[in-house]
């Protein structure tokens, strides 16, 4: 069974989120997940969702200093007491609209010095998941889009994820970022799928809604499930106009 989560970081970001997370609802997919939902309190969030019927999947936290290029503070020596204030606000919200995941952003870094700060973050936010009842995420992001990021690829996710030890730490399975630096996603899951906690997807190369592009998502996804994924798909990706024109594969995928 495939269930659809949208990420309206993306998807609808030309409505108020509010708007947004009913507009999804009234689509047919059966959860939503944001990116950085933070200019609207939490009980304003959890009312428009309460009013949609639809579970929150997660959110991420703080990139930093956007306008100079941040994005993330987890692995960045020196920034721990951000870094976990941001994890902290995270969970605080999350837990505030009973979101399942917070995805802790590394940012763009490199070394030893790095590895341990993120692995001392993430264990700060593995005991605010255990406490919350949730869960951590972490991303591999592709070195074409975000050249520099710490964790490029599911390998690096996974040795994290090894050192660490924690079972509320998990990766986040974006099949865009991993088809650009990996390829072979059947297989690649298969040798990840105990670490895999969300899966979301978009064309390669480009981007935009997943019945373009060089992966067939309308069999991925299938099979994926079929190798004992039982979680949301969540779609992110940009629209090349308005997202209620875009979702003529979602019947197909179905």
């Amino acid at each position: 069974m495939i269930r659809l989560s949208a990420n309206l970081g993306f998807l609808w970001a030309e409505l108020p989120l509010q708007v947004a997370i009913r507009a999804a609802a009234d689509a047919g997919f059966e959860a939503v997940e944001f990116h950085w939902p933070y200019h609207l309190t939490a009980a304003e969030l959890k009312a428009a969702l309460n009013a949609a019927g639809l579970p929150a999947l997660g959110i991420n936290t703080v990139r930093g200093n956007v306008q100079a290029g941040e994005n993330g503070l987890a692995a960045l020596p020196g920034r721990e007491a951000e870094a976990r204030a941001a994890i902290d606000q995270a969970f605080d919200y999350g837990a505030a609209i009973r979101a399942r995941n917070v995805h802790v952003m590394a940012g763009f870094a490199s070394g030893p010095a790095a590895r341990e700060t993120y692995l001392g973050n993430l264990s700060h936010a593995a005991d605010r998941a255990a406490l919350e009842g949730m869960n951590v995420l972490i991303e591999p992001l592709n070195s074409r889009d975000a050249p520099g990021y710490f964790i490029q690829t599911a390998d690096a996710a996974a040795d994290i994820i090894a050192a660490l030890g924690r079972a509320e730490v998990r990766m986040m399975f974006d099949c865009y970022h991993l088809q650009i630096m990996q390829g072979d996603l059947t297989r690649l899951y298969q040798r990840m799928a105990p670490m895999v906690g969300h899966i979301q997807f978009a064309a390669v190369p480009g981007r935009g809604a997943p019945d373009e592009g060089e992966i067939a998502y309308d069999r991925l996804l299938p099979a994926l499930a079929a190798l004992g994924y039982d979680g949301f798909f969540g779609a992110e990706y940009r629209p090349a106009g308005p997202t209620s024109e875009s979702l003529g594969w979602m019947r197909a995928f179905r």
